[in-house]
């Protein structure tokens, strides 16, 4: 029985290695390397991909859009044209972390692209933020990526406590479980780190690779994006629509926070909106941004997102918050952001 046990082990473990392994030159396999100039699916003119959640947001810069030029693929649109004067592509992700994903590669594959702003309506999940104010997070993370475990104590599924290095997979450093379930690592590969070993577990006396690329628990916006922010933040933020309340108006600001979160539940619980602010250090949640950075991120193409918030996340139900979402006001202010971000964009 325990010569049974050990056999499913190591030839598991030579399975993981001859996939991880793809990436590494056997003399009997050669690589060939990509050099030559991609060419496009659809257009290979450089342009600045728009993507936006909702359609009232996509429909307003598209009619600032001049030289439009609409595409079907696969029963998704794509319109190209210039905006203030940049060559952009837009089109909608639709709702859930998967279509974001599918839409972001799709768009990376038929286009051209220098940058993708991705921009919508999220939930709020620090509670000193005001619905409609306009949050840019630093980096996205997507927490449902989890080790699930039988009880509350650390996973030990590799022999000592928080090591599941075996199972091909890695626990995220000093972040605390929500219940039983423990955040992991992402592993991600682009054409930047797909050579190097991102994880390994011993067996016996021999490191044994299990995945290449990298182990990482968010992914970052673009620096330079972060940084064009920074220039059209006040000039902007006066431009933007006030949110009122009978005869009370708040006069949203723009606001560079530390995180934003993204998974595939709508998000309707206070406890877990807590947990994700204190011990995540979210700012903001949603169902696609995170999809978005990480294909962004494989595709080594320059990421920012843009999101209005419209309640607080799991907070008892607010009446206004409907009205707030049938104004268009979080979608006319988050097009503004988007339209400033661009002229910056084009002065370059």
């Amino acid at each position: 029985m325990q010569f049974s046990k050990l056999a499913v082990i190591f030839g598991a473990i030579g399975l993981t290695v001859g996939l991880v392994g793809c990436t590494t030159t056997t003399p009997s396999m050669k690589v060939q390397s990509m050099t030559t100039t991609l060419q496009h699916l659809t257009d290979s003119t450089p342009r600045l991909a728009i993507i936006a959640a909702f359609g009232q947001e996509a429909d307003l810069l598209i009619e600032s859009t001049k030289d439009k030029k609409e595409y079907l693929i696969n029963g998704r649109k794509f319109v190209t044209g210039t905006l203030e004067n940049a060559p952009v592509v837009i089109t909608l992700s639709g709702i859930s972390m998967t279509n974001a994903a599918m839409t972001t590669q799709m768009i990376s594959d038929h286009f051209n692209l220098k940058g993708i702003v991705f921009s919508g309506i999220a939930g709020s999940l620090n509670p000193n933020l005001h619905v409609g104010d306009v949050v840019i997070a630093k980096s996205w993370l997507a927490p449902n990526e989890v080790y699930y475990n039988n009880t509350k104590e650390l996973p030990s599924a590799c022999g000592q406590p928080g090591d599941i290095s075996c199972l091909g997979i890695k626990l995220a450093d000093n972040v605390p479980a929500w219940n039983n379930q423990f955040l992991r690592e992402t592993n991600v590969m682009n054409a930047n780190n797909y050579k190097n070993v991102a994880l390994t577990s011993r067996f016996g006396d021999t490191d044994v690779p299990m995945a290449y690329g990298e182990m990482r628990v968010d992914f970052p916006v673009d620096h330079k994006m972060l940084t064009i922010v920074d220039r059209v933040q006040k000039g902007t933020e006066k431009q933007l629509e006030a949110i009122c309340s009978g005869v009370d108006c708040y006069h949203p600001k723009i606001v560079v926070g530390q995180r934003g979160i993204s998974g595939g539940a709508f998000l309707a619980n206070a406890a877990y909106r807590d947990y994700l602010h204190k011990n995540l250090l979210g700012d903001c949640v949603d169902m696609e941004t995170a999809a978005v950075a990480q294909v962004a991120y494989s595709n080594n193409i320059p990421f920012i997102a843009f999101r209005s918030l419209s309640d607080l996340a799991g907070a008892d139900h607010d009446p206004n918050v409907a009205a707030f979402f049938g104004s268009g006001i979080a979608q006319r202010n988050a097009a503004k952001l988007t339209m400033s971000f661009i002229q910056q964009w084009n002065a370059q």
